[in-house]
């Protein structure tokens, strides 16, 4: 039984809700989602009253996170609806409170109602400022709608903002690339997230990737990387993980405390949980999850029994994709795993001698050459983890 389960190590404990309602399904997004029916919207409400109500009443939610789908899409009743329900079953409210909005459903009413509830973070999924980028994404906004949308969150007066950026985009220039880090920043963000286009199977991409329209260009991304790497560090922005930059205090404690395996319930369809030994998600079908939320007996798929091995390999993977690295001691000591450690040794020796980590003490982080191959390097962990 691992420490972190019990309590012993760290009682942060995290609350992600999915809300799966897309006015359209973007080329690259593999995440489930719903067209928003009145009577869909209204089902899922109730369901999710009733599996908020499930929340654990001896542990306090430090951080909440919004994600889908477009939680924006809601309507500011709806929101509320479900703001309120969650605040209802908290202690107290959360530390950290994130929402992602895509542009085009950013609007003075909802913002309104997201601040009164004591949301932190306002989250935009901006990929780019160039139409025809946008548009090869399959995306529906447009830039003007992007500055409209960036108005309003700055009149609404959050306290963090993130805006999230694409790149190695079918056809994107790396002029394009640094216009639009340049354009984000120049916007004023807290916090900016940039992520390689991936082609996820199930993906618009992915049938044109497999029709040979686009194609994988390892060295482009490996270029577009590096390059959005040392601009946002000359515009003020430090990078924290892979993917993430953060002006000071403004990173995002909820994936922060996810990268160190604290642990999180996911509430709504597809959402993910680690909780009590255990990773699961709920059912990626709303009627699925829907109709066990209101039987009483909440559906688990993709069940995992945890043990300190599984989650030290992973709090080592995730723990090299932050910039600070990770403490060996501190992690053997949340997770007691003394033979994972013994096969990991080499792998480690071996990245120190082709500069990929540096390692001092007990504290290890990769180097700039191995930021650029974490997930391969994550890929060789789970291995050796796995022999």
């Amino acid at each position: 039984m691992n420490k972190q389960a019990k309590g012993a190590s760290s009682p942060d404990l995290g609350v992600y809700v999915h809300v799966p309602f897309c006015a359209s399904t973007c080329d690259f997004c593999a995440f489930y989602q719903e067209k928003p029916r009145r009577g869909d919207l209204d089902r899922y409400l109730a369901a999710m009253d009733a599996e908020f109500a499930l929340l654990p009443k001896d542990r306090v939610v430090d951080t909440v996170f919004w994600g889908g789908g477009t939680p924006g899409l809601l309507a500011a009743k709806d929101l509320q609806r479900l703001g309120r329900s969650l605040l209802g079953n908290l202690d107290q409210a959360p530390k950290e409170w994130t929402i992602e909005m895509a542009p085009s459903t950013v609007k003075a009413d909802k913002l309104a109602v997201l601040k009164e509830l004591g949301v932190t973070r306002i989250s935009m999924g901006v990929q780019s400022f160039h139409p025809e980028l946008l548009e090869s994404l399959g995306r529906l906004h447009r830039p003007n709608q992007i500055y409209t949308a960036w108005e309003r969150v700055r009149d609404a007066g959050f306290a963090q903002t993130n805006l999230d950026l694409m790149f190695a985009i079918p056809n994107q220039s790396i002029e394009q690339w640094e216009s639009d880090i340049r354009e984000a920043a120049r916007l004023g963000p807290t916090h900016l997230s940039t992520y390689c286009l991936t082609f996820e199977e199930d993906t618009a991409l992915y049938v044109k990737l497999s029709q040979g329209k686009v194609s994988i260009d390892e060295d482009r991304e490996l270029q577009f990387y590096e390059r959005g790497w040392e601009l946002l560090a000359e515009l003020g922005y430090t990078q924290y993980e892979v993917s993430n930059f953060a002006k000071p205090d403004a990173a995002c404690i909820h994936n922060v405390n996810t990268w160190r395996m604290q642990e999180w319930i996911g509430c709504g369809p597809s959402a993910a949980s680690q909780y009590q030994n255990e990773r699961y998600q709920r059912p990626a079908n709303l009627d699925e999850w829907a109709s066990s939320m209101e039987l009483g007996s909440p559906a688990k798929t993709e069940q995992v029994a945890l043990n300190d091995a599984i989650l030290l390999a992973d709090a080592i993977v995730f723990g090299l994709r932050m910039n600070r690295g990770c403490d060996l001691a501190v992690i053997q000591q949340q997770f007691a795993a003394p033979s994972v450690m013994q096969r990991l040794e080499p792998l480690l020796k071996q990245l120190l001698g082709e500069g990929l980590l540096v390692r001092q003490g007990e504290c290890i982080q990769l180097t700039h050459q191995g930021r650029l191959v974490c997930d391969a390097i994550g890929s060789s962990i789970l291995e050796v983890v796995d022999e």
